[in-house]
């Protein structure tokens, strides 16, 4: 079978198309034919190595690893102890670990899966499950956002951006979100009350204070989110760089003391309960799927680099194979 890997840290260019033998589930596992995967925060992180913590497992250089963290797809086989899916279903979640949705078979557990909503098409369900779940994860189980509260979103343009702004906007919170210039327009089509371009204004030097702040990139320092932030306020931020997670995990605490602010990481677990939870607001019409642009297979290279050089819309999917 045809897999999508990498062996050296850098660019898209670093991509190659290799053969690997087609896999055979354990007994607690499901061979699935994947249809579609879709591309995250989480692949740009480990195709560069940068965080340094992307690098865990390969330090120097990757050992021939596979992007692709989303997918969704046909259980193919189970396994002798599978009990939950058999062969025929229509499958969609995120791989274990985050990547080796790039190809055309993988053999997974079933305990990141959920069955595909019949209404629900294999493109838009490869590109739910990570970022549906940061979005939900921000926005419902760690902030609880409310009708009339303040939202921002710094990275609203991107994956989980567009997921969040939706969410926020259908709880009724008025939303501003942050991004470069080419994606003002998007931000406003998915329900921004307002936006800015991060290169022209600094949301956190602007005097403005807000509920809640989503930092999908994660590159601001304690002090300077914390007054942006209203009484009781909220600030997480996913991933970012190593120094940026020390500062917040060692002044977490003294901010919650001295303001009754709230500072800090947002931990996302990979989790079908999320996963889930976020396809009910797309199967009841609350909520759509933002997809930048379907790539067939053999574009990869032109996916990813789309996504890498800032200029997706939302989410790039890939579409591995035929249904």
């Amino acid at each position: 079978m045809d897999v999508i890997a990498f062996d050296k840290y850098g660019s898209a260019d670093n991509l190659y198309v290799t053969q690997r033998e087609k896999p055979t589930p354990a007994a607690d596992q499901l061979l699935i034919k994947v249809i579609a995967t879709s591309f995250n925060g989480s692949d740009k992180e480990m195709l560069r190595g940068s965080p340094f913590y992307a690098r865990i497992g390969g330090f120097v250089r990757p050992k021939s690893w596979v992007l692709g963290s989303d997918i969704a797809g046909i259980v193919e086989q189970i396994g002798s102890a599978v009990t939950d899916f058999k062969v025929g279903d229509e499958v969609y979640g995120e791989m274990p670990g985050y990547r080796g949705g790039l190809a055309e078979y993988v053999c997974v557990d079933g305990a990141l899966l959920a069955h595909k909503p019949a209404g629900l098409s294999f493109i838009d369900a490869a590109a739910l499950p990570q970022a549906g779940t940061i979005a939900h994860r921000g926005i419902i189980t760690e902030a609880d956002v409310q009708a009339g509260q303040s939202v921002l979103i710094n990275g609203a343009g991107g994956a989980g951006g567009s997921f969040a702004i939706q969410l926020a906007k259908h709880l009724g919170a008025t939303v501003t979100g942050v991004d470069n210039e080419h994606k003002l327009d998007f931000m406003r089509s998915m329900g921004a009350d307002s936006v800015i371009d991060y290169k022209k204004e600094d949301f956190a030097q602007n005097g403005q204070q807000y509920d809640l702040i989503l930092d999908l990139f994660g590159t601001r320092s304690p002090k300077t989110v914390e007054q942006s932030l209203s009484a009781d306020g909220i600030y997480l931020a996913v991933g970012g760089p190593v120094r940026r997670i020390l500062q917040l995990f060692m002044q977490e605490q003294r901010i919650q003391q001295s303001s009754g602010k709230r500072v800090g990481m947002m931990q996302v677990p990979q989790s079908r309960e999320d996963v889930v939870a976020m396809t009910q607001f797309v199967v009841d019409g609350h909520i759509k799927p933002a997809i930048d642009r379907v790539f067939e297979f053999s574009e990869v290279q032109q996916a990813l680099g789309r996504m890498l050089d800032g200029r997706a819309l939302g989410k790039i999917v890939v579409k591995v194979s035929d249904a």
